[in-house]
C-alpha cells in the first residue's frame, strides 16, 4: 500500500494522480446527484456551444463537444489523460528513463485528443440528451414519458424518457404535478408543463399508451 502511494505521489505523476482524484471525485458526485433526481449535469451545463472558425472552437468540435454532456466530456477528458500519463512515465521507469513533468503531460494531453474523440463519438451514441438541435423543451410537452429515476412526487425532481419524432432519446427533469400521487419507476407520464425546475407530469391516460404502443409497433 504505501509503494502504491508513493507511486500515486511521485512529482513525475503528480498532474496525473490529481487529473484521476478530480474524475472520481465529480464521478461520484454526478452518480449521488442523480440518484436524487438532480444531476450535477444540469448545475454546470449541459453542453459545450464552439465557435467552429476558431483554432479552440474548432478542437472542440473535433472532440464532438455539443454531442455529449459537458461534465461527460470533462470526465472522459480527465480520465484519458489520466490513463495516457501514467502509461508514459511507466513506460519510461521501465527502461530506466525519467521524463520531465512537464513534458509527459504534454505528450499525454497530445494523445488523449484523438482516443477522447474517438471514445466521446460512441458515447454520445448510447447517452441520453435532454435536447437537441432539432427539439425544443416546449416541444415535449403533451408527450407520454417513462419514469427512469423516481418516484416522481412534489419534493425533489426525478428524471423520465422518451423518444422524440426523430428517434433520440432524451432524459428529462421531472416532478408530480400538485395533485398527482406519486409516480414510480417505470410508470408512464404525461408532460403537461414545465417550470424554471422542471417539467411537470401526471399520470398517462390509457388511451395515450395504448396510443403510443401502436406507434411503435
Amino acid at each position: 500500500m504505501s509503494a502504491l502511494t508513493d507511486i500515486l505521489l511521485a512529482p513525475d505523476v503528480r498532474p496525473f494522480a490529481v487529473a484521476a482524484a478530480i474524475m472520481v471525485a465529480l464521478g461520484g458526485i454526478e452518480l449521488v446527484t442523480t440518484l436524487v433526481g438532480v444531476s450535477l449535469s444540469q448545475v454546470v451545463g449541459k453542453d459545450i456551444e464552439a465557435d467552429g472558425d476558431s483554432g479552440l472552437g474548432g478542437l472542440f468540435l473535433w472532440i464532438n463537444a455539443g454531442r455529449l454532456p459537458l461534465l461527460i466530456l470533462i470526465i472522459l477528458a480527465l480520465g484519458v489523460f489520466s490513463i495516457a500519463g501514467f502509461f508514459l512515465q511507466g513506460l519510461a521507469h521501465g527502461v530506466g528513463l525519467s521524463i520531465p513533468v512537464l513534458v509527459a503531460a504534454i505528450a499525454a494531453a497530445g494523445f488523449s485528443i484523438p482516443v477522447i474523440r474517438v471514445i466521446s463519438r460512441g458515447i454520445a451514441r448510447i447517452v441520453p440528451r435532454d435536447e437537441t438541435y432539432a427539439v425544443n423543451d416546449t416541444d415535449f410537452i403533451g408527450h407520454v414519458a417513462e419514469v427512469s429515476v423516481g418516484p416522481l412526487d412534489q419534493g425533489l425532481p426525478g428524471r423520465v424518457r422518451l423518444k422524440d419524432v426523430f428517434g433520440n432519446w432524451h432524459s428529462l427533469v421531472a416532478r408530480a404535478g400538485p395533485d398527482s400521487t406519486p409516480l414510480p419507476v417505470g410508470a408512464s407520464v404525461l408532460l403537461v408543463a414545465r417550470d424554471a425546475r422542471s417539467f411537470i407530469a401526471i399520470s398517462a391516460p390509457a388511451e395515450l399508451i395504448a396510443q403510443q404502443h401502436s406507434d411503435r409497433a
